[in-house]
């Protein structure tokens, strides 16, 4: 069953300097400004689940894997699996991935969305 293809849900929207997250509806034309800073708000994806403004750290890791162009999505972006795709959460996981990308020679945003660093692509 294509969960997300029944209606239309709304998307996670972040802004990582103030730490904010906000749902919206998607809008192709103007985008949405965060309210505090008037920056324009980062689509974070279906299954964003933001950490507590208090935790820089942990905003410090979503705003690489935010600046790398990943989303926080589920295994499709219809919905169907259940299981959300891979995102490091703390900086240490980050590192492995940051180190696993350079040993490779792959992009930093393909060795983010792998749940272990250190298994080679099959690519």
């Amino acid at each position: 069953m294509c969960f997300y293809a029944m209606t239309s849900y709304k998307l996670h929207h972040a802004c990582v300097p103030c730490r904010l997250s906000f749902k919206r509806h998607p809008d192709p034309r103007r985008g949405h400004p965060c309210p505090n800073c008037a920056r324009p708000l980062v689509c974070a994806g279906h299954d964003f689940a933001p950490p507590p403004r208090r935790d820089r750290r942990a905003w410090s890791v979503v705003a690489v894997v935010l600046g790398e162009g990943l989303r926080y999505e589920g295994l499709s972006a219809c919905g169907c699996g259940k299981e959300p795709r891979y995102r490091p959460r703390t900086r240490a996981a980050l590192r492995a991935r940051r180190s696993a990308a350079a040993r490779e020679g792959v992009p930093l945003s393909q060795a983010l969305s792998r749940p272990d660093p250190w298994i080679p692509t099959a690519d």
